[in-house]
């Protein structure tokens, strides 16, 4: 008597269209730009039909969109991860440079995501928006971290600091030599503290 086999169905993928939609937004992006990259090279590395991604998010744009939004929210976990482990105000205003330059020493950094889309956005793009806030509100954590370290000018500290951030993101991109532009940067960022902070306040801020 022949014993009868039992067929095995096949294993569908835990991961929803929506994740691998936004996994290979962010690989293929980042690579190479959100407009030179199209939908069909999206759905095609997601594993997902055309009609997928628009009943998802209704439109290339919005993909774009939450792209960016679900990277912008990584970033602001990472930098509450980083303050976190730090103490002093200094101390974590230093650490967030710090990342950079762990960051500009890693061959798969390309520089910033928010600057590289809003430069191939119009004003009003979802890439544009959303770069927008994400810059809003790293000037703002400049800021805060440069009041905590006792700056006399916050505000204008913290502009600077966010000015010498966004240089980092570009030496990623154009610099031959990633690790002296990342040391640059940090040294930068000291020299800079140092000279916003009076030494009186620096004493009893790193208590």
């Amino acid at each position: 008597m022949a014993l009868k086999t039992t067929e095995r169905a096949p294993k569908t993928s835990r991961v929803s269209a929506r994740d691998r939609l936004l996994a290979a937004a962010d690989e293929l992006f980042y690579a190479e730009g959100v407009h030179v990259v199209g939908v069909d090279r999206i759905v095609e590395r997601a594993g997902v039909t055309k009609a997928s991604l628009y009943n998802t998010f209704g439109s290339k744009d919005e993909l774009v969109r939450a792209y960016l939004e679900n990277h912008f929210r990584r970033r602001q976990a990472r930098v509450a991860h980083i303050l976190a482990a730090n103490k002093t105000p200094r101390e974590r205003l230093l650490a967030v440079f710090g990342e950079v330059e762990d960051l500009l020493a890693g061959s798969a950094f390309r520089g910033c995501r928010f600057i590289s889309a809003a430069a191939e956005s119009q004003p009003g793009d979802a890439g544009a928006v959303v770069a927008d806030e994400y810059r809003a509100w790293l000037w703002s954590l400049f800021t805060d971290l440069a009041k905590e370290a006792g700056a006399t000018d916050a505000k204008q500290v913290g502009r600077q600091l966010f000015l010498l951030y966004d240089g980092a993101a570009v030496a990623a991109r154009m610099d031959q030599d990633r690790g002296a532009a990342a040391k640059a940067v940090k040294s930068a960022a000291i020299a800079l503290l140092d000279a916003a902070v009076p030494p009186k306040r620096r004493g009893r801020r790193a208590q």
